[in-house]
């Protein structure tokens, strides 16, 4: 039994032996390239989605340990990883919708087989399949792992090893290596640190940086010579394997495409097959005269039965026809005629509705921009006799002020006139 709890998700080689797949007859190499495939489909598809490294690097340490508690027989390559990435992505905190994912594994396998590029509709019910099956295999996921899903990659550490020992000119190499161990199940087997010293090995080892080795240099990094050496090991293993391709070992269906694929274990028997078999003759695959043969004679057979059906049949039915189905199928032509009619009227009258609606909107239109010209000509006029009133008011009130002053310019004369003539007057 496994348990399952943060960052203790780590296997033994008798532990791998014993895979729930070993169990249902899958040998070792089918199992290698099956989970290779999966991981080639979650790297592809992170690509195309535009997903960072690390969701990719997520997907496919879940899809190792679920494959290390379930059976490739039990559950498909394909649905796994799709689910793998939509799981991923949530956990990375970049999440993609269930839609793409599905659409970009349906353009996927469509490639990696030849199949012709079809459009999957999202409203046909094999996108509502694949959806579902998406939805439901999350939730395998989900339980297997017991919704501990932490995950820590050789990744964080590369840096800071390289840079502690001085060699920064490793770093892409061992960072295309820890990639490249994402496809094995050295996360399954080994720490992060571990993997890490490893493929700083493998990149010193390939570009011949020397290391310091007096003491070992991984010593310091809580690894040991075993651990890396097997890291290197199954690193080359890796290379030396061909490219990856399908192994069809799931018993259901599992095409994301819109053909159909049967099971080989269930698929039917051919008509010819079953015609040679019914008369007890085989059906060598070579020989193009006799599968004619055996095509001519299926179609006999079928003539033969239909000439005895034919003559099961009463006589009356096979030389005339019933007058009282002529007569409903008659009546049924008629009613579709009628219904026909009707529909056609009802959709002239909206027609016709609807034209004087729009008649009667625009006239109204009309008559309310009239009606506005009408209150803007109105209200200029007022205020052009606003302005004149104002005009004729401002005039009036000077001329006033002018002949007050003068009225009392008049006065002020008078009054110092008089008081000059008083004045000499007196003495």
């Amino acid at each position: 039994m496994i348990y399952t709890a943060i960052d203790t998700f780590y296997l033994t080689d008798e532990q791998l032996r014993d895979s729930p797949s070993r169990k249902d007859g899958i040998d070792e190499a089918t199992e290698t390239a099956l989970r290779v495939y999966g991981c080639d489909l979650i790297q592809e598809s992170g690509i195309l989605l535009k997903l960072p490294q690390a969701v990719m690097a997520t997907a496919q340490v879940l899809f190792h340990r679920f494959y290390c508690k379930k059976s490739f027989v039990r559950f498909s390559v394909k649905r796994v990883a799709a689910s793998c990435v939509w799981l991923a992505g949530k956990l990375e905190e970049s999440p993609r919708r269930s839609k793409h994912i599905i659409i970009v594994f349906h353009r996927m396998e469509c490639r990696r087989e030849n199949v012709p590029i079809e459009h999957l509709d999202i409203f046909s019910k094999k996108y509502l399949d694949l959806k579902h099956d998406l939805v439901r295999t999350e939730r395998h996921l989900l339980k297997e792992m017991g919704f501990v899903c932490h995950v820590e990659h050789p990744h964080k550490f590369i840096s800071n090893y390289l840079a502690t020992l001085e060699a920064p000119e490793l770093t892409q190499v061992a960072w295309n290596l820890a990639n490249d161990s994402l496809r094995t199940t050295l996360c399954v087997r080994f720490k992060s640190e571990v993997v890490a010293c490893g493929v700083v090995y493998a990149a010193a080892r390939k570009h011949g940086v020397p290391l310091p080795e007096d003491p070992p240099w991984w010593t310091v990094f809580d690894a040991d010579e075993a651990g890396i050496q097997e890291v290197c090991r199954v690193l080359a293993h890796l290379y030396s394997l061909p490219k990856s391709q399908y192994i069809p070992v799931y018993k259901d269906n599992d095409s994301f495409t819109l053909r159909r694929t049967f099971d080989t274990s269930a698929s039917k028997e051919s008509p010819a097959t079953a015609v040679a078999s019914d008369r007890g003759t085989p059906v060598p695959p070579s020989s193009s005269q006799e599968k004619d043969a055996i095509i001519k004679a299926g179609s006999d057979k079928v003539k033969e039965k239909g000439e005895d059906d034919a003559n099961t049949l009463p006589a009356e039915l096979n030389g005339k026809e019933d007058p009282a189905v002529n007569s409903k199928s008659e009546k049924s032509e008629s009613n579709v005629d009628r219904t026909r009619e009707r529909e056609r009227d009802r959709s002239r009258g909206r027609d016709r509705d609807s034209r004087g609606r729009d008649s009667d909107r625009d006239s109204k239109g009309r008559e309310s921009d009239r009606e506005r010209e009408r209150d803007r000509e109105a209200d200029r006029d007022r205020q052009r006799r606003h302005r004149s009133k104002d005009r004729s008011s401002g005039y009036s009130d000077k001329e006033k002020s002018r002949h007050r002053s003068s009225r009392d310019r008049g006065d002020h004369y008078s009054s110092h006139s008089s008081r000059d003539k008083d004045r000499h007057r007196r003495p």
